[in-house]
């Protein structure tokens, strides 16, 4: 089905919208389709020559919007040298060590693989961290990026990382690890830009300006010159912040202020600004957040596979920071979908407040913390949020008027069996719900959970020579 054909989706059994409060469910039990976009929702009339997908007892979700990722770990799940190391020696250990070995071809279909793996949870929108940058870098790896999202019908947010400097943990290893200088960065970007950048609210292509980390990828006269540039190219900006305690360490040891304080004096906070992680924060630095409205990518597998901790949604929202959903790398998230991660958040947000309960003769007022986050929030987090933090305002939602990325999942397993909202089944039972229907921007991606042309026993057989010959090269 093409994006300009008129489509209706029929009889759906339930509509999440990732809208908030009582808009956040739609009585459906149909949505039209023209042009690429959701023309009108409600009890309707089939129309001559119109594509219909039977949606009986399925349920209907925005696709989702994920907004961290590092799509060439997609080759690096289970490592064994990091399997069990926190943040710091992780990386020395794995996506470090590896990223050497990577040549074309591997980092193409690593590539691939997860953006693959996305689309079968039913996730339309890709904003890819991308840090593996040297110089005299033998290919092209954002072009290759962009076609492989291209060739699956995705959306794709390029964010060009890379940096000027090294931590000491790199300077030991091989030229793959060397900075770029500051002009061939911009430079680079500014090409990029040129090639890919779309600026309307439902484009299939962006580049954003994302030093790999605020704290350690630059000196700190370049990173303002970096968000000024950026800014001056229209793009939007983003980093990783505050994923583990050594951020905190760091900007007090380097700077004598906090990661986000630091953040702050370099023009790195604002609407146009989201971060990944943010696990670790002071009380005054949420207030910070929230203040000038800078967003996260919430990633709480990685945190959780890392040991780094659980993010405070919860307080962040609530102090006005706008909640988007990220994978992170398969290096350290071996589960590198979307609705892995939103049934993550959804259980870890209610762990993460029961542990703040105490008994009521120590002056306790709660007993758990099952009403920290529901699946509406989560949904919305991962849809509306993703498309917010994104500036995709077209995306992420279902209403008259948005884009029609649409997830149409069948609860067909047991795992689904017995429940009394099926509505909720998608994040909370865990698992993959097998698509019935993907649409990316009215166009059928995935028809009866099969992506037409795939052969995955192919790309798993590719796969698994793929790692042997990483693991050959990085020796």
């Amino acid at each position: 089905m093409t994006a300009d054909t008129s489509c209706l989706i029929r009889n759906a059994g339930h509509v999440l919208t990732g809208l908030r409060g009582a808009a956040a469910r739609h009585h459906g039990p149909d949505i039209r389709v023209l042009d690429g976009r959701i023309v009108a929702m409600g009890a309707l009339t089939p129309l001559p020559g119109e594509t219909r997908i039977d949606a009986r007892d399925c349920v209907v979700y925005p696709a989702w919007v994920n907004t961290h990722h590092h799509l060439f770990q997609s080759l690096l799940k289970g490592e064994p040298g990091g399997v069990n190391q926190s943040l710091t020696p992780w990386l020395a250990a794995t996506p470090y060590r590896y990223r050497g070995a990577f040549d074309e071809h591997s980092f193409r279909l690593a590539a691939r693989i997860g953006l693959i793996e996305l689309l079968r949870s039913g996730c339309a929108t890709v904003a890819d961290h991308h840090y593996l940058y040297y110089p005299g870098m033998p290919y092209d790896s954002a072009a290759i990026l962009f076609d492989e999202a291209d060739k699956l019908g995705m959306r794709f947010v390029l964010c060009r990382g890379g940096g000027t400097q090294t931590r000491q943990l790199e300077a030991d290893l091989p030229q793959a690890l060397r900075p770029e200088k500051l002009d061939d960065y911009l430079a680079d970007v500014e090409r990029l830009v040129g090639l890919y950048h779309d600026p309307a609210p439902d484009a299939f292509r962006r580049v954003v300006m994302a030093p790999t980390t605020t704290l350690h990828s630059t000196t700190a006269h370049e990173l303002r010159e970096i968000a000024r540039a950026g800014r001056r190219w229209g793009l939007r900006l983003h980093s990783h912040l505050s994923e583990t305690v050594d951020y905190l360490d760091a900007a007090r040891a380097k700077f004598d202020m906090t990661p986000v304080q630091f953040c702050a004096e370099h023009d790195w906070l604002g609407a146009d600004v989201w971060f990944a992680h943010l696990v670790k924060l002071l009380p005054e630095e949420i207030r910070l957040l929230g203040q000038t409205g800078t967003g996260i990518a919430h990633c709480p597998q990685s945190n959780g596979r890392l040991g780094s901790g659980i993010a405070d949604i919860v307080a962040l929202e609530a102090a006005g920071v706008p909640i988007s959903i990220g994978v992170d790398g398969a290096a350290s998230n071996e589960a590198a979908d979307m609705q892995s991660e939103a049934h993550a958040a959804w259980l870890l947000q209610r762990a993460r407040k029961g542990e703040q309960a105490r008994p009521r003769y120590a002056g306790g007022t709660f007993e758990g913390g099952a009403d920290a986050a529901s699946i509406e929030d989560v949904v919305r987090w991962g849809t509306a949020g993703g498309s917010h933090v994104l500036g995709l305002p077209a995306v992420g939602t279902l209403a008259v008027g948005q884009a029609a990325d649409i997830a149409i999942y069948r609860l067909d397993d047991p795992r689904y069996f017995g429940l009394h909202d099926p509505a909720i089944g998608p994040v909370a039972c865990g698992g993959r719900a097998s698509l019935k229907a993907l649409l990316i921007g009215g166009r059928q991606v995935v028809t009866d959970d099969r992506i037409p042309g795939l052969d995955m026993a192919e790309l798993g057989r590719e796969a698994a020579k793929a790692v042997l010959d990483l693991q050959r090269r990085a020796g």
